[in-house]
């Protein structure tokens, strides 16, 4: 019996690393594994042993490492979804989808930081991004606070610190600050404020078009309202 306990004390941590290097939180542990990994669909453990989850992992942009939480290429997903589906997540990691906003907590309320990057295209080829060097999501009994900050420009102006200390909204979960409903109007789901200058989660319109306004994939300070992206990507990663 001591023979044992002594064994059971020795394999511990062996059993422990093994089970880290098998379960990885997110790309970043992926690309510490292997640095030579493609960027392409991983699985991650954002909350532990049972959670795991389909991730596009994005190992090729400024350094890699960054775990893609929500991505729009080509309309083929509806985004226009209640509060439960924005919790535990939806869609395809293979092309279009939203992580949820469990793990987006659970990823940004570890012992490390997490930052930002917003990658978009508009339809005529031309790139752009906004950088945060600081990106954190709340828990669900406040809200799903946003806290973002540490703006770096790369062309697309910073129409996300509008929305900065917000709380997550839903066509049927009302948590913004304007009298009405900011989600329904505007076909999203989002941290809204009063309303937005970012709806990334819009409704995908394939470019110029101001028949309904500002209920497409927007972002204000890079193509206005009246402009729906052709993609857009949401990635986090450790900061190092």
């Amino acid at each position: 019996m001591k023979l044992l306990f002594v064994f059971i004390l020795i394999m511990a941590p062996l059993m422990s690393s093994c089970n880290n290097l098998n379960q990885p939180l997110d790309c970043s542990d992926i690309y510490q594994q292997d640095k030579s990994k493609p960027s392409g669909v991983y699985t991650i453990y954002p909350m532990g042993g049972r959670s795991a989850v389909q991730v596009y992992c994005d190992m090729a942009t400024a350094g890699g490492r960054w775990t893609v939480i929500q991505r729009r290429i080509d309309g083929s997903v509806n985004f226009y979804r209640p509060w439960d589906f924005y919790k535990m997540g939806f869609g395809s990691a293979a092309g279009e989808y939203w992580l949820g906003l469990d793990n987006m907590h659970y990823l940004t309320n570890k012992q490390q930081k997490y930052e930002l990057l917003v990658d978009m295209e508009d339809f005529e080829g031309k790139k752009v991004f906004a950088r945060y060097s600081s990106f954190k999501v709340g828990a669900e009994c406040g809200g799903y606070i946003l806290q973002v900050s540490g703006f770096t420009d790369g062309g697309a102006g910073d129409s996300l610190i509008y929305h900065n200390g917000m709380k997550f909204s839903t066509f049927d979960k009302d948590q913004d600050l304007w009298p009405e409903n900011c989600a329904r109007k505007f076909m999203g789901a989002f941290w809204y404020n009063t309303c937005h200058y970012a709806n990334p989660n819009g409704v995908y319109r394939w470019g110029a078009d101001n028949s309904l306004f500002a209920v497409g994939v927007v972002w204000h300070h890079w193509k206005g309202y009246d402009y729906s992206l052709k993609t857009i990507s949401m990635k986090i990663r450790p900061v190092q």
